[in-house]
């Protein structure tokens, strides 16, 4: 978009602040602020199937998937489910600060809504496909406890699983345990892909803003407005958190503590790339439907010292229903997120890293504002 055509939009956008009587929000109109703005949309983004998972996409084998994510089969013990750290009711979270199944877990679990859409899968990137990141829990020993052969048996035993796998492949499932258990997990990851957000009070402002269309730009909240602004300009926030998403899908060290207990740490990226890198599961391995030629930043990554204690910049869509926050979830509410990048120690930031997070010493009322602009993000529907 040229200068000349934001400064039209910023010139509209002031013409309806003043008219509403609200100048003091007119900040929204410098072109400069308006062009980052823009950059967050719009949504929804376009989505492509996963190449390599040919199940991505597929309405059939997001049948077996959304049957298996309900099993509690899966696990060792016939308790635990996918569904039961990914509640539908919760946003596809389970609303505590650190997941439970077989055991106690170290880590918040992460909603599952746009999922599709990213590269790296975990707080600590540790999977790089959906639907081997949809294996890994069933594996674990403290979530589900399950294994391959138990996995493959519950599919090829059960009738209804055993009618679903042969709408999904159209043959009858494989007597191959290990192969039969990656089909179960790309199922899982085709109805994974289901699970997407729609447009938001902000996701019609900014299309307001694109279009000048002054009745969509008013209707915007006034403390809304001024916490995007805070957002995109003072806070820096949009640095990590970016694009219609609103996150880089990368990993950052925004100054939460990565010590679990006493003695214990959870290491994050660092210890991410090195399981990922094991995996026979990755896209590098023989199991990947894509021939390795989406593999390229699987082959390139590596592990690095400043990558300890890196979590996973997460979506900020939605992100009003998915308390508690950050990876160990001991943020309980949108407030206390505001308040902990206010206060930010910086002393807690890794050195060696370029520092993206400061303290932002808001007042009451921008912490307040920032809020109202995250709550924007809310989807319209449940």
């Amino acid at each position: 978009m040229t200068g000349r055509a934001l400064a039209r939009i910023a010139a509209a956008v002031v013409a309806v602040l003043l008219s509403a009587g609200a100048a003091a929000d007119a900040g929204a109109a410098d072109p400069a602020e308006t062009a980052r703005i823009l950059r967050h949309g719009p949504w929804p983004m376009p989505w492509r199937p996963d190449p390599g998972n040919r199940l991505s996409g597929d309405a059939a084998a997001a049948a077996l998937g959304r049957a298996l994510f309900a099993d509690p089969r899966l696990s060792a013990d016939g308790s635990v489910a996918c569904a039961t750290c990914h509640r539908p009711d919760l946003h596809w979270t389970d609303g505590r600060p650190r997941s439970a199944g077989l055991a106690a877990g170290d880590r918040n679990a992460p909603s599952l809504v746009d999922v599709r859409r990213w590269r790296w899968f975990g707080w600590d990137g540790a999977s790089d496909s959906l639907w081997a990141a949809s294996l890994r829990p069933v594996l674990d020993p403290r979530e589900m406890g399950g294994s391959i052969a138990a996995l493959a048996g519950l599919v090829r035993g059960d009738p209804v699983l055993a009618g679903l796998y042969r709408q999904a492949l159209g043959r009858a499932p494989l007597a191959d345990d290990t192969a039969l258990a990656v089909d179960a997990a790309k199922a899982l990851a085709a109805f994974q892909e289901t699970l997407a957000s729609g447009r938001s009070p902000f996701d019609r402002f900014r299309d307001g803003l694109a279009a000048g269309d002054a009745d969509a730009v008013s209707a915007y909240p006034a403390d809304a407005r001024r916490g995007l602004a805070l957002f995109v300009g003072r806070g820096n926030c949009s640095v990590c958190h970016l694009g219609p998403a609103f996150t880089s899908g990368e990993f950052e060290d925004v100054g939460v503590g990565y010590f679990l207990e006493r003695g214990r740490v959870d290491p994050g990226r660092a210890d991410g790339i090195a399981r990922l890198k094991a995996s026979p599961f990755n896209r590098l391995g023989p199991w990947g439907d894509g021939g390795g030629a989406d593999a390229a930043a699987t082959r390139h990554v590596a592990s690095q010292p400043r990558d300890f204690g890196l979590f996973k910049v997460p979506s900020l869509r939605n992100v009003a229903r998915t308390a508690p926050y950050m990876h160990h979830g001991r943020l309980a509410t949108l407030e206390a997120v505001v308040r902990h990048y206010s206060e930010v120690d910086e002393e807690r930031l890794h050195p060696g890293r370029a520092r993206l997070v400061r303290p932002l010493r808001l007042s009451e009322g921008e912490a307040a504002d920032l809020v109202a602009f995250l709550r924007s993000l809310t989807s319209d529907e449940r």
